[in-house]
């Protein structure tokens, strides 16, 4: 299998997506887990942009088993000697063994963004490398703006190549920085460069701005590039950086390509939610391969099929790269559905004489406005209600709450709930941060001294949405509550025109579900 370096530059290029801002702790932590996970390339930064980066590379340099730290920067400014530049000086005092370079290939740049002379911009690029060779740097030049300056002007942008390749470069990575070219051009240009350069190692990096920065990435490793510049879940600068966490799977499974440790591979999944979760994003469940709906399925026709053979309607088996098979409840839903949905939650209907009762409740309340394919936990409860099997482990006998927005501009929410539990009636008061939270920490409050169990369940995630707008303020609500313990995490549902009573309904199934799995 042909190696594949992977040069991860999530910490630099990603964190210029809008919303994103990493501290440095934060740094550390997705750089520990790359360097996990097998990158060969870690771009940590700019050294001589911002005292945050010149900090990060200070408490990374000589931290990392597996992958190299890269300091990240530009060719030196025009009419300036390198040694003289202050941010190459920052770059030398970074620690890093590794430098990316980005330089100019488009002339457009050169004239108007630069405002200096053709000949001047290929000093910059090979006075910039000769100075960072000499003081023994591995060196990747980022050739950016490449396919649009071998468009426009091919001869010139080849020129740009060759002065980085004179000056010593170990890498030149071809950069598709507007994002705007098809892999058509990429696959001809590539393969053209090649041919011009053939001793040459090449890379490619790519941005997403006609969403085919994935597409771009892989046609230039078939064309003939080594080396691959992306962002773990595609984030970056405008509409993105090329997607490693689909590149390297598709390389790795689908072509002769070994992108990181075969044995790794089934850890993309968690490290593409991980950096999510650092990065304060929500997860896209759509990106292919570690998304939560890459293998999920909702049509009975579908779930009968991969029952019978995955490959029917699954590109790979969702083990490989540690995702799993997620199969979707709803009015869609067929025997097939709710058979394999009981199946994930380890309970046999298979021949169960209330399977198709529980097949028409579900039908009924998606009709009303619920949702079944992120509330596991509800559907969970409904079965085993059909099924007669549901104990009572408390009985709500009313609940109050209240709102009070102070003079000071402070709001304080106040539940109270009265709840019948094993013939006892527990009656509890909470504050919260809300409504939600104070509704609760009462239901917590009122059952912990006789269910010690949930009190390592925490609430994870909450969602509102309307369900039939036109009713406008009279509107049915759905809401869906997200509630993990120690070992597992599991939604539930509740629908109403009054948002709390959706509210209640979701929290109650929560603590329900953690109680009839135990």
């Amino acid at each position: 299998m042909k190696q594949i370096k992977i040069f991860d530059t999530t910490l630099r290029d990603g964190s210029q997506g809008a919303g994103i801002s990493f501290s440095v702790e934060d740094k550390l932590k997705i750089a520990s887990a790359l360097d996990e996970f097998g990158i060969s390339y870690i771009e940590g930064g700019w050294p001589g942009s911002n005292p945050k980066d010149e900090e990060f590379f200070q408490l990374a340099k000589n931290k990392f088993k597996h992958s190299k730290l890269v300091a990240f920067g530009s060719t030196r400014r025009a009419g300036l000697k390198a040694e003289d530049d202050n941010n190459l000086k920052k770059i030398v005092e970074s620690g890093a063994k590794v430098v990316c370079i980005f330089g100019k290939s488009w002339d457009l740049h050169v004239k108007y963004a630069l405002k200096t002379s053709l000949k001047e911009n290929l000093n910059m690029i090979s006075d910039t490398i000769s100075f960072l060779k000499s003081k023994k740097f591995e060196v990747i030049y980022d050739a950016e703006h490449y396919f649009d300056g071998y468009i426009h002007n091919k001869k010139y942008a080849l020129q740009t190549i060759k002065a980085a390749i004179d000056a010593g470069a170990d890498y030149v990575c071809l950069c598709e920085t507007n994002g705007g070219v098809l892999p058509s051009y990429i696959e001809k240009i590539v393969k053209e460069t090649i041919k011009e350069f053939p001793d040459t190692k090449f890379g490619i990096h790519a941005h997403n701005d006609c969403e085919c920065a994935v597409a771009n990435s892989i046609m230039a490793v078939l064309s003939g590039c080594e080396m691959v510049q992306g962002t773990i879940n595609g984030i970056g600068e405008r509409c993105g950086n090329a997607n490693l966490c689909s590149i390297i799977p598709s390389l790795q499974l689908k072509g002769k390509y070994r992108c990181v440790p075969v044995r790794n591979l089934k850890n993309i999944t968690e490290l593409s939610r991980y950096v999510d979760e650092i990065a304060n994003l929500i997860p896209n469940d759509c990106l292919p391969y570690v998304g939560r709906n890459a293998f999920a399925h909702k049509a009975g026709v579908h779930v009968s099929a991969i029952k019978k053979d995955s490959r029917t309607y699954e590109q790979i088996n969702p083990k490989h790269v540690g995702n799993r098979r997620n199969i979707l409840v709803s009015d869609l839903s067929g025997k097939s559905n709710i058979v394999s949905k009981a199946d994930e939650l380890a309970m046999d209907l298979e021949k169960d004489k209330n399977l198709r009762g529980i097949i028409n409740i579900v039908k009924e309340k998606e009709n009303e406005g619920y949702q079944y394919e992120n509330a596991d936990g509800s559907f969970y409860i409904l079965t085993k209600k059909v099924e007669n099997k549901c104990k009572d482990f408390f009985t709500l006998k009313s609940y109050r709450v209240s709102v009070e927005k102070n003079a000071d501009g402070s709001i304080v929410s106040e539940a109270t709930v009265k709840l019948d539990v094993n013939g006892k009636e527990e009656h509890t008061v909470a504050e919260g941060e809300g409504p939600v939270n104070a509704l609760d920490k009462c239901l917590r409050k009122a059952l912990i001294k006789f269910y010690p169990e949930i009190k390592n369940v925490l609430l994870t995630d909450f969602k509102v949405r309307v369900i039939n707008s036109d009713a406008n303020t009279a509107a049915r609500v759905r809401v869906l509550i997200e509630t993990k313990d120690k070992k597992q995490s599991w939604g539930t549902i509740g629908v109403s025109e009054n948002i709390i009573d959706a509210c209640w309904q979701a929290l109650s199934d929560s603590v329900e579900y953690k109680l009839l799995k135990k």
